[in-house]
């Protein structure tokens, strides 16, 4: 078991939606995607989300981790994938993040180009599987929503005829702290930003459900 607990996971997952600076436009894109998730969880009683990123190794890695939480901590029946425009690898910087606040990382298999991981939420039997992957791998189940999270994948994604709807969500990429002194503080800023959209949507979704 690969674990680097420090934090508590719920405890972070709602910090982060408290100490998340969100401008009015930002705001407006992301109900916009809550509006659609409860259009379409009214209609099937399940969504299915696909966080879209170019190496599928950083930003759409931390989407989807975050969206698994998400429908974990508001209980709907959400589920979060994730894929690329090419497949590398689940970067090490990205799994260090995650676990340290909280989630568990289960080596399931060894692959020094792109290992698979089991994550899962520490007293529950909810997991998913972790590894980069084409956004058309067949484990992200279709029809999906596309949520691009970097700008290289929302212009070089061709037509997705498997998308429900697609939405354009950049985050910025913590790639440029890699091997510098301040590479665990941005990893872990992307990740707490990350976390604070998702929960922002997530929430609103459970708001418009009611």
């Amino acid at each position: 078991m690969l674990s680097t607990t420090t934090i508590s996971l719920e405890n972070f997952f709602q910090n982060a939606f408290k100490k998340a600076i969100i401008s009015d436009d930002r705001k407006s894109l992301l109900r916009t995607i809550s509006k659609a998730i409860a259009e379409e969880y009214k209609l099937k009683n399940v969504v299915n989300l696909n966080f879209i990123c170019t190496h599928n190794s950083r930003r759409s890695q931390l989407g989807q981790v975050w969206s698994f939480y998400a429908a974990h901590y508001f209980n709907l029946n959400i589920n979060a994938f994730s894929g690329g425009t090419e497949v590398t690898a689940f970067y090490r910087n990205t799994v260090k993040t995650l676990q340290k606040v909280g989630f568990e990382f289960q080596l399931v298999d060894f692959s020094h180009q792109n290992p698979t991981y089991q994550i899962s939420i520490k007293n529950t039997k909810k997991a998913i599987l972790g590894f980069s992957k084409l956004y058309s791998n067949p484990i992200n189940v279709a029809p999906f929503m596309a949520i691009t999270t970097c700008t290289n994948a929302d212009i070089n994604c061709p037509f997705i005829p498997t998308a429900s709807y697609r939405f354009h969500l950049p985050f910025v990429d913590p790639k440029h702290a890699d091997k510098s002194e301040k590479q665990e503080e941005i990893y872990l800023q992307t990740s707490e930003q990350i976390a604070g959209e998702i929960y922002f949507i997530f929430a609103d979704v459970k708001k418009l459900l009611q």
